[in-house]
């Protein structure tokens, strides 16, 4: 296993404030577990209130001086761009970490973490690179300005990705940040601030305060932090957007789901099973945006449960460092029991087992649940209103186009979704009306120049896009500034 750069000592651990590592006030720690051997691999601080005060200073102070406040976005986008080719350089090391710390299989860590993340990197940067931030309306300036200290707080399944989609437009936008990682995952935030460091981003710039929920509410409460983005569970995004609306503080949140994919009579069910373990299973099942709620014509309804049963039996389970396997342990041993509340719930409502409904065979060692498929499951109950956030998804039979989008908007969730059809334009109606922030057609590939987020529970705001570099920016009028012709 590759150490962390930062090589976090088991008994004194570290923040980042000010361009430095430095002892953390808080005695107290969060631990590190690998959910494949169940074993401590680190420890850091479990941030207190003068840890997450020294890290807002510094980013304010920051904020104010001339080193970051007088770059041009161009100039942003330069530490952007170094950022993104130290990440790279890393990617080997960073990606096999990330799979120690969370789980997830090898074959998607570096991809979805250093791959995308400095993807993300790089389209900011090309946005800095012809950026205007000021216009003339008649005979007022109006300017676009960074909003000031943002408090970035993101979870445990995407631990850099997650941070990179926020830390680029804040950058790009000219605001400074608090990062405050999942205290599951807190050491491989390391590879962000070696990469800042590389790059010669400021001091202050960027700070880290690593921790738990407490660690998360005192950033959130924070009477120098502007803005909040975070993401992570709608429960802890409520309580977020309460404490923001009575600060007045903007916030951004990207939050769970729940999300359908719609199955029409014509699909091409090889297909979506090829796909079926990025769609709908991707990430050990822990992503939010995955199409966990089958939603399938019935006359392809059979069709279909055979090919589940047969594919997902040849999906490998086991070490996570294994470029073959497909599913790794869950991140944690209490998201493991959540997920195996959930599945004995669906087996006492009396769904069919397709597949799966335990834990596999010869992995005694780790916090691993066998992938699971529930069939004529009622789409009112609670595994398939419910976010689960693990290897479990939900078959239903629907009979017309409408029925179908009744049930897909049947939730208290909008985040994502997909609609499988060999006839390209009725899959595309079909999800201009379910009602989700981001739907794909055949698939679902996030594009990093469209605005990503959800609606109802799932979430405000957007990420990606120049959406993305929109929730951090002001607008500001000036009056009178231009003669009018």
């Amino acid at each position: 296993m590759s150490l962390s750069p930062l090589q976090i000592d088991m008994d004194s651990a570290n923040v980042f404030v000010d361009g430095t590592w430095t002892p953390s006030h808080s005695a107290d720690r969060v631990l590190a577990i690998n959910p494949a051997t169940e074993e401590t691999i680190g420890r850091a601080p479990d941030g207190d209130e003068q840890d997450v005060d020294a890290a807002v200073r510094a980013a304010r102070a920051a904020f104010v001086r001339a080193d970051w406040a007088k770059t041009t976005p161009r100039e942003r986008a330069g530490y952007l761009r170094g950022m993104a080719d130290r990440l790279e350089q890393r990617s080997a090391e960073a990606g096999e970490f990330l799979t120690t710390e969370n789980g997830m299989p090898i074959a998607i860590t570096a991809m979805m973490n250093i791959d995308f993340g400095a993807a993300i990197l790089r389209y900011y940067a090309g946005l800095g690179d012809a950026l205007e931030l000021e216009e003339v309306r008649g005979s007022t300036i109006v300017r676009r300005e960074p909003v000031g200290v943002a408090g970035l707080i993101v979870a445990w399944n995407g631990p850099l990705m997650l941070a990179i989609a926020k830390i680029a437009p804040m950058l790009l936008a000219g605001c400074t940040a608090v990062l405050k990682p999942a205290g599951e995952t807190p050491l491989s935030v390391a590879y962000l601030i070696d990469a800042a460091q590389h790059a010669g981003l400021p001091a202050g710039v960027l700070n880290v305060v690593t921790g738990g929920r407490e660690t998360g509410a005192r950033l959130v409460s924070h009477p120098g932090v502007d803005k909040i983005a975070f993401t992570g569970s709608t429960q802890a995004g409520r309580a977020i957007a309460a404490a923001c609306g009575e600060q007045m503080k903007p916030c951004s949140l990207e939050l769970g789901g729940k999300s359908a994919a719609i199955i029409l009579e014509d699909a091409d069910l090889d297909h979506y099973l090829a796909q079926l373990p990025i769609v709908s299973m991707g990430g050990n099942g822990q992503g939010c945006v995955l199409s966990t709620r089958l939603l399938v014509a019935r006359p392809r309804y059979d069709e279909l449960k055979g090919g589940l049963r047969d594919t997902i039996a040849k999906l490998p389970v086991g070490d996570p460092h294994d470029p073959a396997t497909v599913f790794g342990p869950l991140a944690m041993e209490r998201q493991r029991d959540k997920v195996e509340d959930y599945i004995r719930d669906g087996k006492a409502q009396g769904f069919e087992v397709l597949t799966g409904g335990g834990r596999p065979a010869g992995l005694d060692r780790g916090f691993y649940v066998e992938p699971t498929v529930f069939a004529d499951v009622d789409n009112s109950s609670r595994i398939a209103q419910e976010e689960i956030f693990g290897p479990v998804v939900t078959v239903t039979p629907f009979d017309s186009d409408e029925e179908a989008v009744a049930l897909a908007n049947d939730s208290q969730y909008g985040l994502g979704g997909s609609v499988f059809s060999t006839d390209q334009d009725r899959g595309v109606e079909v999800a201009r009306q379910v009602r989700t922030g981001t739907i794909g057609v055949n698939g679902y590939q996030p594009g990093l120049d469209a605005p990503f987020g959800g609606v109802k529970q799932s979430g405000v705001g957007r990420e990606y896009g120049p959406e993305g570099l929109d929730v951090y920016l002001q607008a500001k009028s000036i009056y009178g500034a231009r003669p009018q012709g």
